[in-house]
């Protein structure tokens, strides 16, 4: 087929047209990014938003989820907001964030 044959090879066409890309850190490739900054205002969240996609970012609010019940996080403490900070930089940034010692995952049915 020549040139301007209309057919799209990209392997990232799932991604829609105008959308925000990045490069994954997770995933290592190219996908739909975040639509806005996480944590407007702090460091990380500029980070996350450029090299974390929609699908990494999904992933990690199901571990910061089990963080929060499994740790009985209150986040409405500073202590609470800067340990899920730290462990969001190392689930993305890192060498991934460690799950609780006496963490055991749910059975499944």
């Amino acid at each position: 087929m020549g040139c301007g044959s209309g057919i799209n090879l990209n392997l990232t066409a799932s991604i829609p047209e105008g959308a925000h890309r990045v490069f994954c850190v997770k995933f290592q490739k190219e996908m739909e990014g975040l639509e806005e900054v996480p944590f407007e205002g702090h460091p990380l969240g500029q980070r996350i938003y450029d090299n974390v996609s929609k699908e990494a970012w999904k992933m990690w609010v199901e571990h910061m989820k089990m963080l929060m019940n499994e740790y009985r996080l209150n986040l409405g403490t500073q202590e609470a907001q800067e340990f899920i900070i730290q462990q969001m930089e190392q689930y993305f940034f890192g060498e991934g964030a460690a799950l609780p010692p006496d963490f055991r995952p749910p059975q499944q049915k």
